[in-house]
This record gives C-alpha cells, structure tokens and sequence, in this order.
C-alpha cells in the first residue's frame, strides 16, 4: 500500500512532526487535521486513474500544506526540521500536480 510514494512518506512523517508540538488546543486540532488532509489527499490522487481527478487532489494536498505553514507561523513555531520537511514535501507535490498538467 503505496510504499514506494515517497511523498506520502513525506506527508506522514510530517503529520507525526506535528503530533509532537505543544501548542493552544484549536490550532493544534485545525494543524493535525491539516496534516492529515496533506496525506489522505494524497493517496486518494494517486488511486485516481485520470489525471485531471489526480492533479485536482494533489492541489487539494499541496493547499493543505499551505495551511499547514500558516499554523505553525501562528503558533510561533520555529523548527528548522520542520520548514526543511514542508519545502521538501511542498517541492514533491508540486512536481506531482506538474506531472499532472
């Protein structure tokens, strides 16, 4: 089960980063539902046989992880591990929606 998309590895790895956190109850809540989407969405483009369904829930991830950025900022947090973990798996959904054009 999708054990050689590394950029779902990506996205679940990130989702336990941020299961870490200590921050306010409703921005980690709104965080790890983010995270969660990043990865559920995902895999649910990669099971898509067409690729304009595919490349639509690869954008659907990637504007997650959009979001996923702003709470980390609104929660002031600082990681380096985790902004190298967001561009990296920015950069890899990215380059999935490409293939998808």
């Amino acid at each position: 089960m999708n054990s050689k998309f590394r950029t779902l590895e990506l996205a679940i790895n990130l989702h336990k980063e941020c299961q870490k956190l200590k921050m306010k109850a409703y921005l980690k809540s709104q965080l790890e539902r983010a995270t969660s989407s990043v990865a559920l969405n995902l895999s649910e483009g990669n099971a898509r046989f067409g690729t304009a369904d595919r490349r639509r829930f690869f954008q659907i991830a990637y504007a997650s992880l959009k979001e996923v950025e702003v709470a980390l900022m609104l929660a002031s947090v600082s990681s380096t591990k985790l902004a190298d973990l967001t561009d990296h798996l920015g950069g890899s959904i990215y380059n999935l929606i490409r293939r998808c054009a």
